[in-house]
């Protein structure tokens, strides 16, 4: 096996955990909104506190996993390819990245205060973040595939 398969092959994983990640990161934030969202429509403190616990599963175990396999293998793409560091198109996405980051930050504080006996985020937050995280997510693609 030459030294460029084995790159071409390394690449290739890593773009694929890439993308798995991402989805999993976007869709467990979405999720969580949606679940967050839901919540507000319910009266019986019971079913809030489920909801607001099925919300932290979900950052957690989707959208907090997928951040980190993401960023694992957005660095592995990076050292296949470290002459993408150059490139703008890749400094705009980063700073994207960032930007989402903060928002899933932000998110997890909220349900961390809701969990603590704080008060709720409220319906029309939740849905700026909602088309916060979609246009982050739209935009962060189109500036990988396209490269412009």
């Amino acid at each position: 096996m030459s030294w460029f398969s084995v790159m071409t092959s390394a690449f290739d994983l890593a773009l694929a955990a890439h993308i798995a990640g991402i989805v999993l990161w976007v869709g467990g934030l979405l999720a969580a909104c949606s679940v967050l969202s839901s919540r507000e429509r319910e009266s019986s403190n019971d079913v809030q506190s489920s909801f607001t616990q099925l919300a932290r599963r979900l950052l957690k175990a989707l959208a907090h996993a997928g951040a980190a396999l993401t960023v694992v293998a957005g660095v592995a793409l990076l050292l296949t390819k470290p002459a993408d560091l150059q490139q703008v198109w890749l400094h705009i996405k980063l700073t994207l990245v960032v930007i989402l980051i903060a928002v899933d930050l932000l998110l997890t504080v909220g349900v961390r205060r809701l969990i603590s006996g704080g008060t709720p985020i409220s319906a029309a937050r939740l849905n700026l973040v909602r088309g916060v995280i979609a246009l982050l997510f739209l935009a962060i693609v189109l500036l990988a595939v396209i490269k412009p």
